[in-house]
């Protein structure tokens, strides 16, 4: 493993353990229960939509992240899933769950 490789590695369980602390606080959060006065439900309701929004958004980047993972640990991470090539450095380090390089994302 390149130690570029190994320094996505840290930085992607360091995002795994962010993701997985906020999921955590998500279903706290969407298990507390709710106010029996009527003009506060709505509010409510609409704050319930936007935490399981957030919960989709944080379980899929929580897969992605898990997926670059095991590409690391199956030595392809870096290789686009499209064309085979290499992904740029640079597009890894801005987004270390990169599964395509510019031009197949493109």
């Amino acid at each position: 493993m390149s130690s570029e490789t190994a320094g996505m590695k840290q930085v992607l369980e360091q995002r795994l353990s962010e993701l997985e602390s906020r999921l955590e606080k998500l279903k706290r959060d969407a298990a507390k229960e709710h106010s029996s006065d009527s003009s506060e439900q709505a509010q409510e309701r609409e704050n319930d939509e936007v935490v399981d929004a957030i919960g989709i958004e944080t379980r899929d980047a929580l897969a992605a992240v898990k997926a670059a993972l095991l590409r690391i640990d199956q030595g392809r991470y870096g290789l686009c899933a499209q064309c085979g090539g290499d992904i740029a450095v640079n597009r890894l380090k801005a987004m270390p769950e990169a599964t395509h390089c510019m031009d197949c994302a493109a």
